[in-house]
């Protein structure tokens, strides 16, 4: 175990005595250490343990002993998210267990080949079972963990300020962490980073392109950074254009906007052309059900002078523009005549060929790799799977807020900011997830959504009361 592994260690049995809001600060906030290893498992190849894994143990543990199995039933109750989400990730640990066996040395498959001692290399292999099973099956119960964990902690304390704290703390910290990447880069001592770049990953976070430095912060490449940024972007500017704290909200959601760009990632670019539109969609349709909850005016005003600026810019700094041109040309245009491009294709090639050869059930989960959320899910869990996870996403976006105690602004506001989030992240999964785990931050925001849209008074009621908390609970 390392310095980051001992210090989760500490902070999560202190998380058992202190007031369980702060273990929400801490799970939300740990989800920012996407290349911290507490430990790793020689057993299975070095695998990273990550940091938000880890602490993840104690959240939950936490919100049991605090509110009971009561919330944590409640988040499985039938035909919700939850109640699909079990069924997938039951379907999923399923598939991990029997179907490499079953369909062993049918299909070939793009998978991480790991090594003691040295940095995981992906490689085309018969399918077969592997440690990549069961990392990805421990992945898919973390987030099941995760989901009904954070759907307990909001239908009993019933607080949106807590969500909006913690994607403020979250946010300003992977901001401050950008920032830090940016300077040791560029003063050679990027070593100081080090005890938060400790995964079995192949690690990117030196690169420049365009002569700007490939922003990676705590992540193990640029675009994963980009990623993680574009959803917290989604979600603050949710919040902003909801009204929901103006000023802080308006200023982080400008500094995201700001450190995305200058991630040069293909990823973060697309992602923002497609989220605006719907950020803007989202807004108007707001301020139609709720007056003064949307800016309009502001999004008419920005969206009507766009075209002017664009001509302004071409007339008047015609080398910017040019400049600009070849940017945008080396980031996008080119990225699919580039190795990396060829090679990702290649990815999603061969997990196509999984799902036919396997007549659609899927590899098993863990078993293939793509560059693409959708092959992944076809090649690893198969239709059924993949219709399971699009009914579990479906009841996320179709839910609504229907009791009157909760129909403040700010738990409207919450609701639309993480559906904001939840497509912001299959967004980036569609055009570029190589794995089925989407990480912990997808499933706190599902699990925030199921819990402001099924309340929370009724809970104390209909369900057992508390266990002896560990502490204080406020």
């Amino acid at each position: 175990m390392n310095l980051m592994g001992l210090l989760t260690l500490i902070v999560g049995v202190v998380a058992l005595a202190v007031p369980v809001r702060w273990s929400f600060f801490i799970m939300i906030l740990s989800t920012v250490f996407g290349a911290a290893a507490a430990f790793s498992v020689p057993g299975l190849g070095g695998a990273s343990v990550l940091v938000p894994s880890l602490f993840l143990i104690f959240f939950a543990v936490r919100l049991f002993s605090a509110y009971g199995e009561g919330p944590f039933l409640a988040a499985l109750s039938p035909w919700g998210p939850g109640f699909f989400l079990l069924l997938l990730t039951a379907f999923a640990l399923f598939s991990a267990i029997f179907f490499p066996r079953l369909f062993q040395g049918m299909a070939q498959t793009m998978t991480v080949e790991r090594s003691i001692g040295a940095r995981s290399l992906i490689a085309l292999v018969p399918l077969r079972f592997s440690s990549n099973n069961i990392t990805q099956s421990v992945y898919a119960a973390g987030g099941l963990i995760c989901f009904i964990s954070t759907f307990a902690f909001f239908r009993r304390s019933s607080a949106p300020a807590l969500f909006i704290q913690g994607v403020i703390i979250v946010a300003s910290v992977n901001l401050a962490f950008a920032l830090a990447d940016i300077i040791t880069y560029f003063t050679h001592t990027d070593f100081l980073l080090s005890f938060v770049r400790t995964a079995n990953y192949a690690l990117l976070t030196n690169a420049e392109k365009g002569g700007l430095k490939r922003i990676s912060g705590t992540f193990p490449e640029a675009s994963a950074f980009a990623d993680f940024t574009l959803v917290l972007f989604a979600i603050v500017a949710s919040l902003w254009l909801s009204g929901v704290r103006s000023r802080t909200t308006g200023i982080i959601a400008g500094l995201l906007l700001i450190a995305l760009v200058l991630s040069t990632s293909a990823t973060a670019l697309v992602g923002l052309a497609i989220i605006l539109p719907i950020l803007c969609l989202q807004s108007f349709l707001a301020s139609r059900r709720e007056p003064g909850a949307g800016r309009p005016v502001l999004i008419v005003s920005i969206l009507a002078s766009m075209p002017l600026a664009i001509l302004f810019v071409l007339i008047a700094m015609p080398d910017l523009a040019h400049n600009l041109h070849d940017f945008l040309d080396e980031m996008l245009f080119s990225k699919a005549d580039s190795q990396s491009g060829r090679e990702r294709f290649m990815w999603n090639s061969m997990a196509y060929e999984a799902f036919l050869d396997t007549n659609g059930f899927g590899a098993g989960l863990g078993s293939a790799r793509a560059s693409s959320f959708v092959l992944v899910l076809l090649s690893n869990i198969g239709v059924f799977g993949t219709f399971l996870f699009m009914l579990f996403v479906f009841r996320l976006l179709v839910a609504e807020m229907r009791l009157a105690e909760l129909a403040s602004r700010e738990s409207f506001a919450i609701v639309r900011a993480a559906k904001a989030g939840i497509i912001t992240v299959l967004i980036s999964a569609i055009t570029s997830g190589t794995v089925y785990d989407l990480g912990l931050m997808f499933y706190i925001l599902a699990g925030s959504i199921s819990a402001f849209c099924v309340g929370t008074r009724g809970a104390r009621v209909e369900y057992s009361p508390e266990l002896r908390p560990i502490g204080s609970v406020r």
